[in-house]
């Protein structure tokens, strides 16, 4: 007998509504912030530093260089890349928007690509059918997690002489063929959202192996400004500096940076709970016909920021926005992600339009994104796994 949906008059699966996503913050946490509070420096002092190092040696990346948010890191990475008027940029459909906000920002062009129908990260077979004369970088992006095949992007992005960002916003801890992401790409961005592998409030980083790069985005972060007396065009005392560049404040503070080295300490065991979480979803779901479970590649080892489920439809007598709405009345914060940047009506305005990348447009009809975080006890997951069984039951044709 099926059980009544609580969005008609049933009893939910829980009594409190569990989030899709949330921070994980203990006391030692708490205690590292209230010791910045109680020192000398609040910003642009040593924690900075030391959090960019531990970044840098936990991806195995020689610089890194933290600011105020995952799309300044973005925004940081296209200009140190010398994105300007006239360039293209290509770029994944599936993503959040600021993946390719920051080629606008620079003045370039996002040229879309669809995405590997197994992956949903950014289809490596279609990208050079996109490459011209204007396309100056490649911005691919690890969904969910899952690392794109980096080598793959190496060989063509060297053939054609590009650039490459790497959007690793959800891929802090994960790696590709046994190495953390981090080291393959010219720059990789990360972001350390609440809800991201480890947190600093707000945040984000880029990791380098290119010297010049890390100084343009050094200046970058900070007005464009400098004190270094190599790069001063005159001197006038210990006081002085220059702005060399047109640069922006998107300076991080020791006290996130100090949240953020305390997290470093956690990394491990965070990734480890959400890879745990994501077995448990696998074997509970993979018998299930209306429901697709992520498709991982075997070089890939991801860390799993985010869990996306594609609904068999034409299997279920119900739309997405039907089985959406009855797990949010479950108590199950699920949730989107992405809406194909394109469809944005900003996007639109700039003349974009729906067809462009069909699995992308196609996979956003049928995705549904269910709650992974490394504080979800047990019963918490046997929630999800219940209510979607649920569900599930009651829509099944």
């Amino acid at each position: 007998m099926e059980e009544i949906l609580a969005i008609n008059g049933g009893k939910p699966i829980r009594e409190t509504f569990l989030s899709y996503g949330r921070q994980w913050i203990d006391e030692e946490d708490i205690n590292s912030v209230v010791e910045v509070l109680k020192g000398d420096y609040l910003t642009t002092g040593p924690y900075v530093k030391a959090f960019e190092e531990a970044v840098a040696n936990y991806v195995g990346a020689k610089y890194a260089v933290a600011v105020s948010n995952g799309t300044a890191a973005l925004h940081m990475a296209c200009y140190a890349a010398g994105i300007s008027e006239g360039d293209e940029v290509l770029v994944t459909a599936m993503t959040f928007v600021a993946s390719a906000n920051c080629i606008l920002y620079c003045g370039g062009k996002p040229v879309f690509v669809d995405i590997d129908p197994k992956t949903y990260n950014i289809d490596i077979n279609k990208i050079e059918e996109k490459i011209t004369s204007k396309t100056k970088a490649i911005i691919p992006v690890d969904f969910t997690g899952q690392s794109v095949d980096m080598d793959r992007i190496r060989k063509i992005s060297d053939k054609h002489n590009l650039i490459i960002i790497e959007d690793a916003a959800h891929a802090f801890g994960s790696e590709y063929k046994g190495k953390k992401v981090g080291t393959i790409a010219d720059m990789t961005e990360f972001s350390f959202h609440p809800v991201k592998p480890i947190t600093t409030g707000e945040g984000g980083v880029v990791v380098t192996n290119d010297e010049e790069l890390y100084n343009k985005m050094m200046l970058f972060r900070t007005h464009g400004i400098t004190r270094d007396s190599e790069l001063l065009s005159e001197n006038h005392g210990p006081w002085y500096y220059e702005q060399l560049e047109l640069g922006y404040n998107y300076r991080i503070t020791d006290i996130q940076c100090a949240l953020g080295l305390n997290q470093m300490k956690k990394i491990d065991m965070f990734v480890e709970k959400r890879r745990e979480i994501v077995k448990k979803y696998n074997e509970a779901f993979n018998e299930i016909d209306e429901i697709v479970t992520p498709f991982e590649e075997e070089f890939s080892n991801s860390g799993w920021h985010i869990y996306v489920i594609k609904l068999n439809l034409d299997k279920l007598k119900c739309s997405r926005k039907e089985i959406f709405e009855v797990l949010i009345a479950e108590n199950i914060g699920v949730n989107l992600h992405y809406l194909p940047v394109y469809l944005h009506p900003y996007y639109k305005k700039l003349g974009y339009e729906k067809g462009l990348c069909p699995e992308a447009e196609r996979l956003y009809e049928e995705m549904i994104t269910l709650p992974l975080f490394p504080k979800m006890t047990n019963e918490d997951v046997k929630n999800v796994i219940e209510a979607v069984k649920k569900v599930i039951n009651y829509y099944r044709k």
